[in-house]
């Protein structure tokens, strides 16, 4: 499956930002899909995942309670909506899919996107 992130930029700290990730080429709706970032100099992180069917989802302690995850299988997509955001949250956000049930752990990961940059000013 190929996976295309769109909708990061420049934000004010407190704003808001919605990412998308478009897939193709496989059945999207048997895919978790899940979110990481990483920021200069450090290691990538888990953000969120979502479900197969977007019944379970999970983000990260960091983001709890400020992003959100939806998906849209009819139109494979899937949107982290995230907001309130912080300066600490500026890094390059990058979407990844593996079959059926999501993971905290980006090498269960089978595809990725190429990522999308966010930035976040104070």
């Amino acid at each position: 499956v190929q996976l295309q992130a769109s909708g990061g930029g420049l934000v004010q700290a407190g704003g808001s930002l919605r990412l998308s990730c478009a897939a193709s080429g496989r059945t999207f709706s048997s895919f978790a899909m899940g979110w990481f970032r990483q920021a200069p100099g450090k290691e990538r992180e888990f953000v969120a995942f979502i479900n197969w069917s977007g019944g379970t989802t999970a983000t990260a302690d960091s983001v709890k309670g400020r992003f959100t995850m939806s998906r849209d299988n009819a139109n494979d997509s899937v949107y982290p909506q995230m907001n309130s955001l912080k300066p600490e949250d500026t890094a390059v956000y990058y979407c990844a899919a593996r079959y059926f049930s999501g993971s905290y752990d980006a090498d269960e990961y089978d595809y990725w996107g190429q990522g999308t940059q966010v930035t976040v000013s104070s």
